[in-house]
């Protein structure tokens, strides 16, 4: 007896042997583990683990990117060991490894897919790399200036020859390796070309001497091109349009343009579309809005079973939509993806008359809803949706039909209650003027901080709170003014006034943000332009409830003249345990010892960007901040301070961890000052596209473009 009990003690002491689960079960939790990791650490613990480790579940796709903590010597071990059982190299983003680094992907022979995107490669290091990969057929690069294509090797242009899928960003006027793929199928083009030199000298859009090859677009089945602002992107992207215009693919389903702002068609971008609507079906479509707006190209293109479309910014009617899109109703089941963001007139009948303020049409909506069904990712942000007092036809009521949405972008007047908006009596804060001027003492009314209470308060029985109670597996939640604008915009100075908020958001505030704490799968929430944030008391809600929060970003939240919300953000952010990417912009934001102890709790946390006209720092807080979050490899912060505050913090910051944080990125520089954006073009595009630059990111692209 003696003997059993302290056996079952010791049983008891010890618990579960992690090395009794069986193998199945033991690779499925080492797949969470970065490969790095796995087969640098993890399998020199024991044999099983060492067998284990590199087993092929784990070895054929290796994925780096955002693995902050991976240097060159780490890559290079990783490629002696295991570069032959890699087929899937992700090395995205990881701007901070030498362009030596990539002389090791040679040892991975067997390479099918090869994303380098953000990678530091030139001419020929490409060429010496592409040329032992005779089996690649997916790839991702970058063309910076000095791109040289005549340097690529022979055996280099048979690799290139054999690429089905190429995935290319431009940082020059230039081909890149286009040419040499002539078996295109996928041709993915990010134009990132600015219109002056460092020097201040305007560029070009022809192409430099020596690319004048073709390219081969016979195969293609998917074209993609995101233009940057700026006239040299579209001069660029109007050469490559070119071959298409003389012959279109006949296998082509995919075809979008990403262009912001005014992109004019052309006699050839005409031919091409008149070509499209003769001779192919589509999937997927995406144009610009001067393409599309007046003219009768969506009653006359064919689409076989779409699954994404984005008409964005587009003056496109709801009667349109439905008659022209929809077929009048027809059953859309395979669309999983739609982007109306900044469609003023979408959800009217027509738009000739209309005012953007003026009631959708709720039975244009739900043709939309009941036609696609299957809706996983739907954006109506940058435009004024307002409800008519109908009952039972509150856009958020039917919307809640839509029980598949992943993510969801609508514009704050859009969610508030109708009936509550007419019979509400103005409030002290709506009273307030939105300005910056001399600051008007108000009353505070107090927010009960708990959902119990709030509950009482008979907040669950508005169209918002239902929404947010149907939508249970949302991920990605975007609520943002329909006249909000960020502060800092990406190649002009930074902008000083901000337009008011519409009328009828002025009663959208700690309620609503509260309801939000429904969504117990969230993971990325932006909230940008409620007026009516008195105490922020929904935000501690979310933090309590949203356990899987990852990224949140907070604009311009309550009376812009003051930071009302900071006891309550403090208070979130100490329960934001999965927290990687924090987006602060909000004026006269105080950036002190408070604060910085309160986002410690943020043991994830990886980057932070804070952008604050006139708002301060203290740079012994930011200190002990990265000091005591290890894990922070991104800092950036527009503020109000002097140029000298701002250079010796983000001197200080680099020397005292740059060693220990390869992938370190800090930039703290004043928000007004005219070389913002000099400053601006050096940031890595990873950084600079995912969270400084503020922008709906809901149906942006096709879901699963690139892997």
């Amino acid at each position: 007896p003696q003997e059993i009990i302290s056996g079952e003690s010791e049983e008891e002491t010890n618990g579960v042997n992690l090395m009794e689960f069986s193998d199945e079960i033991l690779l499925h939790i080492l797949s969470y583990v970065p490969c790095t990791d796995l087969v640098l650490n993890v399998r020199r613990t024991c044999r099983k683990l060492a067998t284990l480790c590199l087993d092929k579940s784990l070895t054929h796709t290796v994925i780096l990117q955002k693995d902050y903590k991976v240097n060159k010597d780490k890559v290079k071990q990783l490629m002696r060991d295991i570069g032959k059982e890699i087929y899937q190299l992700n090395m995205a983003g990881c701007y901070w490894l030498p362009s030596s680094t990539i002389d090791h992907v040679t040892r991975c022979k067997n390479l099918v897919k090869l994303n380098l995107s953000g990678c530091h490669v030139t001419s020929l290091r490409l060429s010496k790399m592409l040329s032992t990969l005779q089996h690649l057929r997916s790839l991702a690069i970058d063309v910076n200036p000095g791109f040289d294509a005549s340097q690529l090797s022979s055996e280099c242009k048979a690799t290139l020859s054999r690429v089905l899928e190429l995935k290319q960003t431009l940082y020059t006027p230039s081909y890149g390796v286009v040419p040499c793929c002539t078996s295109l199928e996928k041709l993915l083009l990010y134009f990132e070309i600015l219109d002056r030199s460092r020097e201040g000298f305007m560029l070009s859009g022809q192409l430099m001497v020596g690319e004048s090859n073709v390219p081969h677009y016979q195969n293609l089945r998917v074209f993609y091109a995101r233009l940057a602002p700026g006239y040299v992107n579209q001069e660029v992207v109007r050469l490559y349009l070119a071959v298409l215009s003389d012959r279109t693919p006949e296998n082509l389903h995919a075809f979008l343009i990403s262009a912001p702002g005014s992109f004019a068609e052309t006699g050839a971008t005409k031919n091409l579309l008149d070509s499209m609507a003769r001779n192919v079906r589509l999937d997927a479509l995406q144009l610009p809005k001067a393409w599309i707006n007046g003219s009768g190209l969506l009653q006359h293109l064919k689409f076989n079973n779409p699954f994404y479309f984005s008409f964005s910014r587009c003056t496109l009617s709801g009667g349109h939509l439905i008659q022209r899109v929809i077929n009048g109703g027809k059953d859309l089941k395979s669309l999983t993806s739609l982007n109306l963001s900044g469609c003023v007139h979408c959800l009217a009948p027509e738009s000739l008359f209309r005012k953007a303020e003026d009631d959708i049409d709720s039975s244009i909506l739900e043709s939309l809803v009941v036609s696609c069904c299957n809706l996983r990712h739907l954006n109506l942000s940058a435009a004024h949706h307002h409800s008519s007092e109908s009952i039972g036809n509150h856009l958020c009521q039917l919307l809640s039909r839509l029980k598949h949405l992943l993510s969801l972008a609508l514009p704050v007047c859009s969610i508030t209650d109708v009936a509550a908006n007419v019979e509400k009596p103005p409030t002290a804060s709506n009273l307030v003027p939105q300005t910056f001027g001399r600051k008007v003492r108000i009353g505070i009314q107090t927010y009960p901080r708990n959902l119990a209470d709030q509950a009482n308060q008979k907040i669950e029985s508005s169209v918002f709170w239902a929404l947010m109670g149907s939508l249970r597996f949302l991920e990605t939640l975007e609520i943002i003014g329909s006249s909000f604008s960020s502060a800092m915009p990406r190649n002009e100075p930074a902008i000083r006034n901000s337009l008011p908020p519409c009328v009828r958001a002025q009663s959208v505030g700690d309620s609503e943000v509260a309801a939000i704490s429904q969504l117990t799968y969230l993971q990325s929430l932006t909230l940008a332009q409620l007026p009516n944030i008195l105490t922020g008391s929904g935000l501690i809600n979310i933090g309590l409830q949203c356990q899987h929060l990852r990224t949140l970003s907070l604009a311009n939240l309550g009376m812009m003249g003051k930071m009302v919300y900071m006891s309550a953000l403090m208070d979130m952010l100490k329960h934001c345990k999965c927290l990687r990417d924090l987006r602060l912009e909000q004026p006269y934001f105080c950036a002190g010892a408070q604060f910085f102890q309160a986002l410690s709790h943020c043991s994830s946390l990886q980057r932070l960007c804070i952008v604050s006209r006139s708002g301060t720092l203290q740079s012994d807080a930011v200190m002990s901040f990265m000091a005591n979050c290890l894990e922070v490899i991104m800092c950036h912060m527009f503020m109000g301070e002097s140029l000298t505050v701002c250079k010796n913090l983000q001197q200080s910051i680099v020397r005292s961890f740059q060693a220990d944080r390869p992938a370190l990125n800090v930039v703290i520089f004043p928000l007004l000052h005219e070389d913002l954006t000099e400053v601006i073009r050096d940031v890595p595009m990873r950084h600079l596209d995912e969270i400084t630059l503020f922008k709906s990111r809901v149906a942006e692209e096709p879901p699963n473009l690139w892997w």
